[in-house]
C-alpha cells in the first residue's frame, strides 16, 4: 500500500500534491493549511489492518512530499507535524502500527523541496515560484539544502527502528545522481540499516531505467526500477536479458493525493488483473490510497480494497514467492509461477476446455482450482484431440470416455470466480 497524504489533503484539489506548484501558489498563501492541519481520525493501525485485509505485505508513506511538509519530528524544521494541532510525531504511530500488524515498514521521502530557502526557486522546473520574478534575484546555497535533507534522511533512518523499504523521489533535469550527494547519502543509508531496499528515483525518476540495468550499476543506482502509472510490457531487462527486480505504482483513482472530486476509480477485478499481471512478470504492485485531512483512507478505497483481499484469501499463493512462468502467455489470462508450481489465472470464461499452453501430460503431478482445492482432470475427447499437444481441462466434472464417444454433465457457462479463477499445477520434480 502506498499513500500519500499531508497538508495538500485539505484543499483536496486536481493534482493534490502537486496542487501547490501547478497553480504556483506562494508558501505564506499555502501555510494556511499547516495552521488548519489537524487529522482527529488518525489512526495508522486501521490503516495497516485494511492493509493486511487486502493481502499486502508492506506500506509506503510520505514522510515528507514535496511541499517540504514533515510527517515527523525533525529537528532541522519547523514545518512538521509537531507544530500543527496535530501536535505528534505521525510517523513513529505509523510505523508502531505496521510493526503491531506484522508489515514491513517502507518510508517515501521527497528529496526536493518547495519550503527550503535553499531549494532552487526561479526557473526551476517543479517549484511554485518559478515563474515569480520576486525571486528572479534571489541565491540560494544548494550545499545548504543538501546538508538539510542528508539530515532528514539520517533521521528517519535513526529514529524509528528498522526500516525495510526507502522510496526516494525524484530526480530531473540536472538534478540526478551526484547533484544531491547520492553516493554519499545511501552509503550512509545502507550503514544506519544494512537490510534496507532503496528505489533507484535518485538517478532517474520514471524516465529511463538507469545503471541498475548495465553492467557497472552505481553506488546509487537503488535495488529496483520503479515505473509509475504504467506495467512495462515485458518486464524490465538488463543489457544482458536478464530480468531486473520492479515495482509498478499505480494510483486506485487518478490522485495520488486525496482529491475530492476524483471518482475515477479501479474496479477490484481491473486491480486483481494488474497484480497479477505484474507478477507474471517478474514484478510487484504498490497500490496507492490517498487519506482525506482527517486522516481516513475513503470508503470507496477500503470496499475495493476489502473485494481484492477476499480473492486473495483464497489464491494468494498464486501471488506471494511467484514470478515469470517462462511460458507463453495464454489468450485467456496470465500465468505465474513458484518452483514447480504453475498457476493459470483464467480471466475469461472458456467454451468448455481451458487449455493449459506449454504444458506436457507426462510431466504434470496434479492439477487442481486452488481456491477449493478441487481436483481436475485432463480432459480427452474427439473435440481436443485435434490438438495432442495441448493440455485442456474443464471446469465442469465430465465422465470417461465410452465407446468413441463423450458422456458429460452439462457445462458450467461460468467460471468458479468471476474475477480470476485460478488453477494450479505441480510439475514432476
Amino acid at each position: 500500500m502506498f499513500i500519500h497524504w499531508g497538508l495538500y489533503s485539505i484543499p483536496a484539489m486536481p493534482g493534490a500534491e502537486w496542487w501547490r506548484s501547478l497553480e504556483e501558489i506562494s508558501t505564506e498563501d499555502y501555510n494556511r493549511y499547516f495552521e488548519e492541519f489537524n487529522p482527529v481520525d488518525y489512526n495508522p493501525l486501521s490503516w495497516a489492518k485494511l492493509a493486511k485485509k487486502a493481502g499486502m505485505k508492506y506500506m509506503v508513506l510520505t514522510a515528507k512530499h514535496h511541499d517540504g511538509f514533515c510527517l515527523f519530528d525533525s529537528a532541522f524544521t519547523d514545518y512538521k507535524a509537531t507544530n500543527t494541532k496535530a501536535n505528534r510525531d505521525l510517523i513513529k504511530e505509523y510505523v508502531d502500527a505496521l510493526r503491531s500488524e506484522g508489515l514491513k515498514v517502507g518510508i517515501y521521502y521527497s528529496i526536493i523541496d518547495w519550503c527550503h530557502s535553499d531549494y532552487p526557486h526561479f526557473g526551476d522546473k517543479c517549484h511554485p515560484m518559478r515563474n515569480n520574478e520576486s525571486y528572479k534575484n534571489k541565491t540560494h546555497d544548494f550545499n545548504n539544502y543538501l546538508m538539510y535533507m542528508h539530515r532528514q534522511v539520517e533521521e528517519l533512518c535513526t529514529n524509528y527502528g528498522k526500516i525495510d523499504l526507502l522510496w526516494l523521489d525524484f530526480s530531473y533535469d540536472d538534478l540526478t545522481g551526484e547533484a544531491w550527494r547520492a553516493t554519499d547519502l545511501v552509503k550512509m543509508v545502507r550503514h544506519l540499516q544494512p537490510e534496507i531496499i532503496i528505489n533507484n528515483r535518485l538517478e532517474v525518476s520514471g524516465l529511463g531505467f538507469g545503471s541498475l540495468l548495465t553492467n557497472n550499476p552505481n553506488v546509487y543506482s537503488g535495488d529496483f526500477v520503479s515505473p509509475e502509472c504504467i506495467i512495462p510490457p515485458n518486464g524490465i531487462l538488463d543489457v544482458n536479458g536478464n530480468h531486473v527486480v520492479w515495482e509498478s505504482c499505480i494510483q486506485l483513482n487518478n490522485h495520488w493525493g486525496y482529491c475530492k472530486d476524483d471518482t475515477f476509480y479501479k474496479s477490484p477485478e481491473m486491480v486483481i488483473k494488474y497484480l497479477v499481471e505484474c507478477v507474471s512478470k517478474g514484478g510487484n504492485l504498490l497500490l496507492n490510497v490517498g487519506p482525506d485531512a482527517k486522516g481516513n483512507i475513503p470508503p470507496k478505497d477500503t470496499l475495493i480494497l476489502e473485494s481484492v483481499g477476499e480473492w486473495m484469501k483464497i489464491n494468494s499463493k498464486s501471488i506471494y514467492n511467484c514470478g515469470i512462468s517462462n511460458l507463453d502467455k495464454p489468450e485467456y489470462g496470465r500465468i505465474t509461477r513458484n518452483s514447480n508450481k504453475l498457476y493459470y489465472h483464467v480471466f475469461d470464461n472458456p467454451i468448455n476446455f481451458v487449455p493449459l499452453i506449454g504444458l506436457k501430460k507426462d510431466k504434470i503431478k496434479r492439477i487442481t482450482l486452488l481456491s477449493t482445492g478441487e481436483e481436475l482432470t485432463i480432459i480427452e475427447s474427439w473435440v481436443t484431440d485435434n490438438y495432442p499437444n495441448i493440455v485442456f481441462i474443464s471446469f465442469s466434472k465430465r465422465k470417461e470416455r465410452e465407446s468413441g464417444m463423450i458422456l458429460d454433465s452439462p457445462f458450467k457457462p461460468q467460471m468458479p470466480d468471476a474475477f480470476n479463477t485460478v488453477i494450479e499445477v505441480e510439475l514432476i520434480k
